[in-house]
């Protein structure tokens, strides 16, 4: 390895990389399978790509082209050295729109290539659900198709001219008309002419095995054709020529219901003569929530297009009206159809997950019959499901007879993988038995290349054989892929995971506490792979700013994937390859709720830490800011707030307190609060209220940095007509909610003094022993609260998030874990539950801001919406990660990164406000991001509602404090 390494890197002028790291985050793609790599290139152009075939093919060393890594039946994965095209080689080179063609290299991302055309009002016709971080390069070699190939057909349809170095190192133009075809091709093809002529099944979505048949002479000999499919075992792709297609100015999408998904295929091919742009299909047991869809059991969605919104809605009233259904819809805002199409794109991710929560696996992702025949075959599948004892949730491409399904396959087990084999053989004969391709989408690679003789018999698959044979006569490229395969139940992903749960300290309950399951739920679609944030997704920040594959969620969980397997990662808990991947995770969550199969990298992050760290000296930040709440509350008890103040604001004191405390040099420590909340509490005269007891939660930043927004969320509350109260402090047996006054005597002998905290801070620097103890004694503390129906309010969310998920994941055996975590809400959950007849003061202005990712992820914020809307604040907040997260912004190192992830939505956003705008944040974490980097007052939407109460409006609070980052436009936006 060390010498093939040395020789590749004096060879190419990209990136090379044999390390572990590299090498385990391309061990798998979105497949069953995994294969260990002995290294990885990414090249910078195709004198590289050349360079690297000739080092190999002197050694003996495969290759596999890789693009985004979403390939389902394993193809994207190889033991040799793997190609990433998705580094350097990933630029539009052209477009033309008077020709309607692009110039693309192999790792542009498809949505790149359709924002670029989109000014023109052209598109790339196929659009596969994962748009977003699929490359071209991949949808070539897999002949990708998407929703709208009953319109714009697959990606063999849509290419023009492909550059092609071979494994030998010839360098071709591949075209029609013999273009680029290498020594032997064309008298393979004249030889075999009648074979080919017969041996083809006719169908739109016919994938499987080599393209051959597009080399006949009256198919126009179009070798660029041919290529499309060949899952990169017979050339390399460095550079295509692509055909664009004229997009819709307008379009409508019918969503039609039916009694079941039979019916729905039934009459799927039905409504092709209408012209649409889409047939898709899916049934309920795939739909979390069925609101805002018609009645039924299943549905199509059937988009029209035209030229004005009046022609496309027309065309979908049409289908409607030529449709048997139970019910249907037509939706024709941008909103609405995004919306509907989200659940539709993100089913490849929670098909993954049955109803119940139990697995389910690729495999036989996307077979594909004749339209006509989808009805009948699904009977037979679900018949042969049934037979099996196994479940899946079909749905896909009605219209073009291609279903995409997730099976409960046991492929932990022998009995369950030999079970995997029969039934994929059996599957293999009712496919054919319909005139079906084994692959209507997303190729055979190793799940269905050996069954391939089952489609096109012996005598086919021997001139596919022959083929690979002229392309790549060594069989360097991807072999075991397409011809002389690896068996089907052979490298399975899953065989190198320990059989019994691993000892952790969460209680992963959605995974029956078993912490490889949790690692398992990373299928590979490589959601976290997307490039920008839409709306008000989170998902993964330091993706976007690094564009790394280790810095996404995928690639992290790939690396814990294969710490657990001992092969790569050796070292288990203390791998330095594991901490530098999970070092950039903000453990924003965003994940647990963007990823499709709800991955939550935050916890796994603080699950490492805390067995990484056991019995070893920790970093100084998880000492300086992990255990915050114990400095605060000692500089609150010692009187030491002015001090503290004082000396953090002079420069060579506040130096060498960040540096020994592991912060960032380029960041301001906050000043305390002179009389935390609490002592303001203590003083202030109760009002009046005969409302509900409300709980209200003194987090450590409300407490001791902010408490000004706990003042503001009182105001609210009591105006609302609500009684408030603090939690206890003194821990004793029958004592009522307290108000945190009573000092008597006798309470004092028979109590212990304490104060609540949610354990955020030791949570998420994996602190977990001690969070424990923390959450215990908060339990001890708000036993009396639980004995009441009283709800607990928390202000800041990434508290109300710890409590209802970390809480109960972190004590699962004590009761008294889910009963508070069930009592946790929102300020505007509060309002909107225990007050629901109150009004709110009218503002009747704009507001900017980001919604907390952990309220994004976790808590939800429909209510927040809701209660801005009843208060006249106009405007959506922003998505994304404000990047200080907490500690992670403040800890050395992370300066640059968080400052990019605020750069990404959030300033902007502060920036292009318009006069007088609001500037909302509830989190401390994302007010003092936007206070230090464009000096702007966020303020908590307690406060903004307390002062419209009060009468005493502030002008101007957005106005600059300080220009850390250069932002402009600050004082154009003000809070009130």
């Amino acid at each position: 390895m060390s010498d093939l390494e040395d020789e590749l890197r004096k060879a190419v002028r990209g990136d090379v990389g044999f390390d572990v790291a590299s090498r385990a985050l391309v061990t798998m793609d979105a497949s069953n399978y995994r294969r260990v790599p002995l290294g990885v290139v990414a090249p910078r152009d195709a004198d590289d790509v050349a360079a690297v075939l000739e080092v190999c093919r002197e050694r003996g060393v495969p290759v596999v082209p890789r693009g985004g890594g979403t390939s389902i039946a394993g193809q994207a994965t190889g033991v040799g050295v793997v190609l990433d095209f998705t580094r350097h080689m990933n630029r539009l080179v052209s477009l033309d729109p008077g020709a309607r063609t692009a110039v693309v290299q192999p790792g542009l991302v498809l949505d790149r290539l359709q924002e670029a055309a989109a000014p023109h009002g052209l598109r790339f016709g196929p659009d596969p659900s994962t748009h977003n971080r699929c490359t071209l390069g991949g949808m070539i070699g897999n002949n990708s198709c998407g929703s709208h190939s009953v319109a714009w057909g697959t990606t063999a349809d849509s290419v023009r001219e492909l550059d092609v170095v071979t494994a030998r190192g010839g360098r071709l133009r591949l075209g029609r008309g013999w273009s680029g075809a290498p020594d032997g091709l064309r008298e393979l093809v004249d030889g075999e002419l009648a074979r080919l002529r017969t041996g083809f099944p006719e169908l739109p979505r016919r994938i499987s095995g080599y393209a051959l048949d597009a080399l006949l002479p009256e198919n126009g000999a179009d070798v660029a054709r041919s290529f499309c499919g060949s899952e990169g075992t017979l050339g390399v792709l460095t550079e295509a020529v692509v055909r664009l297609v004229e997009a819709p100015r307008a379009r409508a999408l019918a969503v039609l219901g039916y009694a079941d998904e039979t019916a729905a295929a039934e009459a799927a091919a039905g409504l092709l003569q209408y012209g649409p742009l889409t047939v898709e299909g899916m049934a309920a047991d795939l739909v979390p929530s069925p609101a805002g869809l018609p009645r039924g059991g299943a549905w199509l969605f059937v988009e029209t297009g035209g030229d004005s919104a009046g022609e496309a809605r027309t065309r979908a009233e049409a289908v409607l009206r030529g449709a048997d259904v139970v019910d249907a819809m037509v939706v024709t805002d941008e909103a609405g159809q995004r919306a509907l199409w989200r659940v539709r794109e993100d089913a490849s991710g929670t098909a993954t997950r049955m109803p119940d929560g139990s697995e389910a696996w690729p495999g036989w992702e996307d077979c594909a019959v004749p339209p006509a025949r989808l009805g009948a075959y699904l009977r037979d599948f679900r018949a042969l499901l049934a037979a099996h004892g196994l479940r899946g949730t079909p749905y896909g491409h009605f219209g073009d007879g291609c279903i995409h399904v997730r099976i409960d396959f046991d492929l932990l087990g022998a009995a369950g993988v030999a079970r995997f084999r029969r039934f994929s053989e059996e599957l293999a004969e009712l496919v054919t038995a319909h005139g079906g391709s084994l692959s209507g989408e997303h190729g055979d690679g190793q799940a269905r290349a050996e069954l391939l003789p089952a489609m096109y018999g012996a005598d086919m698959v021997a001139l596919f054989e022959r083929a690979k044979g002229v392309w790549d006569p060594d069989d360097l490229l991807n072999p075991g892929m397409l011809v002389r395969p690896a068996p089907l139940d052979s490298g399975l992903r899953f065989s190198v995971l320990p059989r019994e749960p691993v000892d952790v300290a969460f209680g992963y309950p959605g995974d029956g506490g078993d912490f490889s399951a949790a690692v398992r739920r990373c299928v590979g679609v490589a959601k976290c792979r997307t490039a920008t944030a839409s709306g008000p997704a989170v998902m993964c920040p330091s993706f976007r700013v690094t564009g790394e594959e280790q810095h996404s969620t995928r690639g992290r969980a790939r690396l814990l994937h294969e710490m657990l397997a001992g092969e790569l990662v050796t070292d288990g808990w203390r791998s330095e390859e594991v901490r530098e991947a999970l070092d950039l995770c903000l453990s924003c969550k965003g994940c647990r709720s963007d990823c499709p199969v709800g991955v939550d990298m935050a916890t796994y992050k603080a699950e490492f830490l805390h067995h990484h760290y056991s019995g070893r000296r920790r970093p100084a930040a998880h000492y300086s800011m992990g255990r915050l709440p114990v400095w605060l509350r000692w500089a609150s008890r010692t009187r030491a707030v002015p001090l503290f103040n004082a000396l953090t604001s002079t420069g060579p004191v506040a130096w060498a307190v960040k540096r020994a405390g592991g912060i960032a040099p380029e960041r301001t420590i906050p000043r305390l609060a002179r009389e935390t909340f609490s002592r303001w509490w203590r003083r202030r005269r109760p009002a009046d209220g005969t409302g509900d007891l409300v709980v209200l939660w003194p987090d450590t930043f409300t407490e001791h940095l902010s408490p000004a927004v706990g003042r503001a969320a009182v105001r609210v509350l009591e105006a609302a007509g609500l009684r408030v109260a603090l939690p206890p402090t003194l821990r004793m047996r029958g004592r009522p909610v307290g108000d945190a006054r009573s000092r008597s005597a006798l309470r004092l002998l028979t109590a212990r003094r304490g104060r609540v905290c949610c354990g955020l801070t030791y949570v998420s620097t994996g602190q977990l022993d001690h969070a424990r103890v923390v959450l215990r004694r908060t339990l001890d503390l708000m036993e009396p609260v639980l004995e009441t129906a009283a709800p607990v309010v928390v202000l800041e969310p990434s508290c109300a998030a710890a409590l209802r998920t970390d809480l109960p994941d972190l004590l699962p055996d004590d009761p008294r874990a889910a009963r508070l975590a069930a009592r946790v809400l929102t300020f505007a959950e509060t309002l909107e539950r225990h007050a629901p007849d109150w009004t709110p003061p009218r503002l009747d202005r704009p507001a900017v801001g980001q919604t907390h990712c952990h309220q994004h992820a976790v808590l939800g914020d429909a209510p927040d919406r809701r209660l801005r809307a009843a208060a006249g604040l106009t405007g959506e907040l922003a998505g994304g990660c404000c990047g200080l997260a907490g500690d992670f912004g403040f800890e050395k190192g992370h300066f640059e990164v968080s400052e990019r992830c605020a750069q990404e939505q959030l300033l902007p956003a502060v920036r292009e406000a318009p006069p007088g705008a609001a500037v909302l944040a509830d989190g401390y974490s994302c007010r003092t991001q936007l206070e230090q980097l464009a000096g702007v007052r966020g303020r908590h939407l307690a406060e903004v509602l307390a002062e419209a109460l009060e009468g005493a409006l502030e002008g101007a609070s957005g106005e600059r404090t300080s220009d850390a980052s250069g932002a402009s436009g600050g004082s154009r936006a003000s809070g009130i």
